[in-house]
């Protein structure tokens, strides 16, 4: 549950840290778009395994796209959408490590 509280704790904090309000609510509303790339967990049998790891696991939380969520950053227009992609796959790393579970450990 602290997990999911991350999604979106770390992303408003970020939001409303950084950036003025003008702004703020927009960036932390891209920020959290981007958890909809949990959509690759409908892919898994079962679905939900609170022992697995997703990242290396599921195919957007793989190493490939993880490098281009880190390339989204580099482009304006993409910058944020990279961002809260790293961001996520950072806070899903981080349960793995928590889990014991280290993805690049096979």
């Amino acid at each position: 549950m602290i997990h999911l509280a991350l999604h979106l704790a770390i992303p408003y904090a970020l939001a409303y840290g950084i950036f003025d309000r003008t702004v703020a609510t927009r960036i932390f509303l891209i920020l959290v778009a981007t958890m909809l790339v949990d959509i690759d967990h409908l892919l898994a049998d079962p679905i939900y395994d609170p022992g697995r790891c997703s990242i290396g696991f599921h195919p957007l939380h793989s190493y490939i796209p993880i490098g281009c969520y880190g390339l989204l950053t580099l482009i304006s227009a993409t910058r944020y959408i990279g961002l809260g992609l790293l961001i996520h796959m950072a806070l899903d790393l981080g349960d793995c490590v928590s889990m014991g579970l280290l993805p690049w450990s096979g």
